[in-house]
């Protein structure tokens, strides 16, 4: 599922869905992107605090635990000065479009071993840097 609201505030909508269909949120996986993970390192944990992240948070507040799933993808800091809001939203340019195209096949891949394999092997197969 995928939260049509801001990303800081995910947790109402994924505290909604995991009530209403009654699931362990140890059986949840949360995806999103990270400034401080070096760009095209993906990074899967089985549970842990937000990471500074605001949308981690709030899930983990709506939820009432850290015992969730989720898969970081780093995007790197943005150059310079520049804004970090409008990094995240600015499109993908040059070499970071081919890059990216790689982390989204390996993201996919990687929430496929979770979902067959387990935590375990996903994070031991997935976890790192990918390199064009």
């Amino acid at each position: 599922a995928k939260p049509q609201t801001y990303t800081n505030k995910s947790g109402g909508p994924v505290g909604a869905l995991v009530r209403f269909y009654k699931l362990d949120p140890a059986n949840l996986l949360v995806v999103g992107d990270h400034l401080d993970l070096e760009a095209g390192t993906l990074r899967m944990r089985p549970s842990g605090g937000s990471g500074g992240l605001n949308g981690i948070k709030d899930i983990i507040r709506h939820l009432g635990t850290e015992e969730f799933a989720r898969l970081r993808i780093g995007i790197g800091r943005p150059p310079g000065k520049m804004d970090p809001a409008a990094y995240v939203l600015q499109d993908f340019k040059g070499d970071e479009i081919a890059l990216f195209k790689e982390v989204r096949e390996r993201a996919a891949d990687a929430i496929e071993s979770w979902l067959t394999e387990g935590i375990e092997l996903a994070m031991s197969r997935h976890n790192g840097p990918i390199t064009l």
